[in-house]
């Protein structure tokens, strides 16, 4: 059961807290009550398929930030059979809003990179709420460097509002960082595969997001800015920010129609926070799927498609003066 159900999740959550109230009832009492918590969990997995077959994009924003949807630290235990990690960017700190290491996932010995918002204040504070700083890109290139030296393929897990914008990053090379991120994933000549797990705003995302194959999970969103400093650019009102997130087309559906996502996985009902396994096991085999089949191309045909992939997003039209 959610703990903390969003606004349009209550209804939900309180014949879920109905249901576990009839087996305590019936575990306690000997009472048979099998009939009526039948027809509530028939109920339940009726008013789930009505709420989120109708979202809009300012719901699927909040339930990709819900605060119990799985992280990358939870996907990385129920993937992966074993894993390292490394620290540091050897030149100022280690940077907990990036994970990155080795691990083992089905036979296949991969590079992991993801970020992480944490579970908590006391960790969430820890570890930035998830917003890298200039370290936490520089961690991530020591991996693909790992990555390419023992031709191992990348995974990248994307969850962030953002890089972190504060002074003390910019003086230490954010945007440097991001953009020698993006340019190391480039020309990197191992497979890369991305997945959009929560939120995946701005260069925050970008830095570990040019990769030959994009997924995005089906509650996810993935844009250029946030719906909150998209709408203080445009409006001078954060409260404007359902009306951005409409606007910037930030949704799985929208990505996938636009071809910037290659393909949208499908959550468990009511979201990736019901149920942990089912959501990393469908992660898990699409990965697996996926370097399968960057694997039996060469690796100049790989980075070639991945140049044409990226070049190819996006539609312009030159005119005469």
């Amino acid at each position: 059961m959610i703990h903390q159900p969003l606004d349009f999740e209550k209804p939900i959550c309180e014949l879920e807290k109905k249901i576990e109230e009839f087996k305590q009832l019936s575990a306690s009492e000997g009472i048979d009550l099998s009939d009526e918590i039948s027809r509530l969990e028939k109920k339940v997995r009726k008013l789930q398929e009505e709420t989120f077959s109708n979202l809009n994009a300012w719901k699927i924003v909040q339930i990709s930030r819900h605060p119990e949807r799985p992280y990358t630290y939870d996907y990385l235990y129920l993937m992966f059979d074993e894993f390292i990690e490394i620290h540091g960017d050897r030149r100022f700190k280690d940077d907990t809003a990036i994970v990155a290491g080795v691990g083992m996932l089905d036979g296949n010995r991969v590079v992991l990179i993801g970020e992480q918002k944490g579970r908590g204040s006391k960790e969430r504070a820890a570890r930035n709420f998830g917003m890298p700083g200039p370290e936490g890109y520089r961690k991530a290139m020591r991996a693909m460097d790992i990555a390419q030296k023992f031709n191992m393929p990348v995974v990248t897990l994307i969850d962030t509002p953002g890089a972190y914008p504060g002074i003390g990053a910019e003086e230490r090379g954010q945007a440097e960082a991001i953009s020698a991120s993006i340019l190391k994933l480039a020309g990197l000549r191992v497979p890369t595969i991305g997945c959009i797990i929560g939120e995946g705003n701005s260069g925050g995302a970008l830095a570990i997001g040019l990769v030959d194959r994009m997924f995005i999970l089906e509650y996810a969103v993935y844009s250029v800015i946030s719906p909150e400093g998209c709408a203080s650019i445009l409006w001078k009102d954060q409260s404007k920010a359902p009306q951005a997130a409409e606007a910037l087309k930030l949704t799985a559906a929208d990505l996938k129609k636009a071809g910037i996502i290659d393909e949208v996985l499908k959550e468990p009902p009511g979201g990736a926070h019901n149920d942990f396994k089912s959501m990393a096991q469908t992660i898990k085999n699409a990965l697996i799927g996926s370097i399968g089949a960057l694997r039996s191309v060469s690796i100049d045909e790989l980075v070639k498609d991945r140049y044409s992939k990226y070049r190819g997003i996006g539609q312009f039209r030159e005119t005469g003066g």
